[in-house]
Parts: C-alpha cells; structure tokens; sequence
C-alpha cells in the first residue's frame, strides 16, 4: 500500500448526499443504476454505480451515501458521470455503498 501524505487526502472531497432519483441502466456493460444525487450547495449530481445486487431502485430513494466530487467528469457508455459513488466489495464482490450513521447536511465534507 502506498502511503499519502495528509496534504494528499485534503485534496480528496468526499461529501455527503442524498439519493432523490434512481435509473435503471441498461446500457451498462455491467448491471448499475444511474443515481441523482443532492449535493446541498454543491449542487445536483449525475453517476452511475453497480450497486444492484444490494439495492432496489426504491430503496435508495432518500439514503444519504458518500461521494468524491472533485474528480472530473468522466463518460461512461453514452452517460457522463460527475462524481464517484463510494463503497466496499462484500466477500462476492458486490458493492455496498458506503453511508453515513446519522443523517447529516447535504454537501457535508468528511474531515
């Protein structure tokens, strides 16, 4: 593992926000749902992410997840993502997103 300084992981913006829209994707070369994303002033923003073995396109519906927004966008198939959705492999390979324990403001930085 390659080790960073404190200065590196400042550049990191990984915010908090919440879930208001969920796609189903079908254009994906793997199964993903696109996701609407309210970042508080950060604004509104589109990604995609392969979280559909965990999670109903309902049942993301309000969650609050972790995203780096500071990457630039990036086009994935014929959709262009503006931020990372945040999140582990579980022992199948599957991703669990990764959230926050209590509900905090929309744009939140994680310090």
């Amino acid at each position: 593992m390659e080790e960073i300084t404190w200065n590196d992981f400042e550049k990191v913006e990984l915010r908090v926000g919440t879930i208001i829209e969920a796609f189903e994707y079908p254009e994906a070369r793997k199964p993903a749902y696109k996701v609407k994303v309210d970042f508080g002033e950060l604004g509104i923003k589109m990604s995609s992410a392969q979280i559909t073995k965990h999670y109903t396109l309902e049942a993301l519906i309000g969650r609050q997840i972790i995203g780096v927004v500071n990457f630039p966008k990036k086009q994935i198939g014929k959709f262009m993502s503006e931020f990372l959705v945040t999140g582990f492999a579980d022992e199948n390979g599957d991703i669990v997103l990764s959230t926050v324990e209590r509900k905090v403001p929309n744009g939140s930085k994680l310090i």
